[in-house]
């Protein structure tokens, strides 16, 4: 069976208090680079910035 094209990632804010999962496609992003997306925080109610890892 064929592996899909898209990775789940889960981004959480630089508090920690808020957290995002998107789906991103494997040839737009290489393995070892780290996403990194400025999100709204509900929380802080400001945006902030989201580190994106793998879900395991």
């Amino acid at each position: 069976m064929a592996k899909g094209k898209r990775t789940y990632q889960i981004g959480k804010s630089e508090s920690g208090l808020n957290q995002y999962v998107k789906a991103i496609q494997k040839k737009n992003l290489p393995q070892w680079q780290k996403l990194e997306l400025m999100k709204y925080d509900k929380k802080l109610r400001k945006h902030v910035k989201f580190t994106f890892r793998d879900v395991k």
